[in-house]
C-alpha cells in the first residue's frame, strides 16, 4: 500500500497534474460507472502514471538508496523522519481530544530530539513510549468528516477526498514546509535534499510489501483499494470498526437462519441428524443447501458465498451434529 508524502510541493504538482492525466483516464469494460467506486475511471488512469513513475523514478532511486545505506544509516534516516511526524501527530492528538495520547507523543519527541540527538536514534521506545499514527485525515474523521469516494492521486497515491484535505493539513505542520517556504539559498537546497531522502527512504520501506501485493493480488487496482480504505477506517475508528455487511450479504444471518431450520425440524421429527447436501449452482455461484430430515427435505436455503477469485474468503460454516454428502452438480 502506498505512504502518502506529506509535503506541499508534492501535493501541488499532483493537483496541476490531475488536468493532464484526465485524457489518460481508462473507461470500466462496461461502460457503467462504478456506485461504490464511482471515480474508477480516473483512479486507474492515475495509478498507471504513478506505476510508471514509480518504475522509471522512484524505485532505481529507492535501489540506489539502499545499496549506499547500511542498515544503521537507514533505521537513522527513518527515526529522524518519523521523529519530526511527531509533531504533528502530537496536533492532531489534542485536535481529537486524546490527551493522555498527546503527553506521550509530546515527550517522544522531547526525548527523541534531546537524546536521541535530534531523533536518529528512537531512545523513547525504550521508556515505554511506543509510537502513534494520527494524521490530519484521520482527525476529520473524529469530527464526522466522510471519506467520500476512493481517490487516486498523482505522485501520492491511495487517498479519498478527505485524506488529500488531510495532506495539507499535514503539510502545514511539518517542520520542512515552512524551512522552504520561509528561507532561501542553502536552506531551501538542505531542504530540499531532505525531502528527496524522505522520499526515497519511505519508499525503500515498501519494498517488501509491493512483491507481497504483485504476488498476491489478482487485481491490483482493487487490492490496493480494498486495503487503503479498511486500513484507514481502521485507524480513524483507532481499530473499533463495527461489523458490516459485504455487498449487502451478512453471512452470520444467514448461517443463524440455517441452523435454526435445523433444531425446528429436529423438534418436529424428533431428528437429530441432518443430512447437508452441497450443489453449485450457476451462474450466481451460490451453494444450495437442502437440510433433509430422516432423508426427507423439508426446507431449502441459498447461501452465496464471495468468490476467492475476488480476493475474499468465505467465513466457514458450523456443522457441529452435521454431516456433508457434497455431490456434483447433475448434468
Amino acid at each position: 500500500m502506498q505512504k502518502p508524502i506529506l509535503n506541499t510541493r508534492l501535493l501541488a504538482a499532483s493537483l496541476i497534474m490531475s488536468g493532464v492525466l484526465s485524457g489518460c483516464a481508462t473507461t470500466p469494460k462496461n461502460g457503467e460507472t462504478n456506485p461504490n467506486d464511482p471515480l474508477e475511471s480516473w483512479n486507474r488512469g492515475t495509478q498507471s502514471f504513478n506505476d510508471d513513475v514509480d518504475d522509471v523514478i522512484l524505485k532505481p532511486m529507492a535501489k540506489g538508496y539502499l545499496w549506499i545505506t547500511s542498515d544503521a544509516v537507514d533505521e537513522g534516516v527513518s527515526n529522524f523522519f518519523s521523529n519530526l511526524n511527531d509533531i504533528g501527530v502530537t496536533v492532531n492528538d489534542l485536535l481529537q481530544f486524546k490527551m493522555l495520547q498527546a503527553g506521550m507523543d509530546a515527550s517522544r519527541f522531547l526525548i527523541n530530539t534531546t537524546a536521541g540527538v535530534v531523533g536518529v536514534f528512537d531512545v523513547a521506545k525504550h521508556l515505554d513510549l511506543p509510537k502513534h499514527d494520527e494524521d490530519f485525515g484521520q482527525t476529520l474523521g473524529y469530527w464526522g468528516i466522510p471519506s467520500g469516494p476512493y481517490l487516486v492521486l498523482p505522485f501520492a497515491g491511495a487517498s479519498s477526498p478527505r485524506d488529500a484535505v488531510g495532506l495539507l493539513g499535514d503539510a502545514l505542520l511539518s517542520p520542512l514546509t515552512y524551512a522552504f517556504l520561509l528561507s532561501g539559498g542553502m536552506v531551501n537546497a538542505v531542504s530540499m535534499a531532505s525531502s528527496a531522502v524522505d522520499v526515497a527512504d519511505t519508499r525503500a520501506g515498501l519494498m517488501s510489501t509491493e512483491k507481497m501485493i504483485d504476488e498476491a493480488a489478482v487485481d491490483r487496482y482493487e487490492f490496493i483499494k480494498n486495503s487503503y480504505q479498511q486500513h484507514r477506517e481502521f485507524l480513524v475508528n483507532d481499530g473499533n470498526v463495527p461489523a458490516q455487511e459485504v455487498d449487502g450479504f451478512d453471512i452470520d444471518k444467514e448461517v443463524s437462519a440455517l441452523e435454526d431450520a435445523d433444531n425446528a425440524a429436529s423438534a418436529t421429527t424428533g431428528a437429530n441428524v441432518v443430512e447437508v447436501n452441497a450443489v453449485k449452482t450457476a451462474p450466481d455461484n451460490a451453494v444450495k443447501i437442502t437440510p433433509i430430515v430422516d432423508r426427507a427435505p423439508v426446507a431449502t436455503h441459498t447461501l452465496k458465498l464471495e468468490d476467492p477469485k475476488q480476493g475474499r474468503s468465505p467465513k466457514s460454516v458450523p456443522v457441529t451434529k452435521h454431516f456433508l454428502d457434497l455431490s456434483a452438480p447433475e448434468e
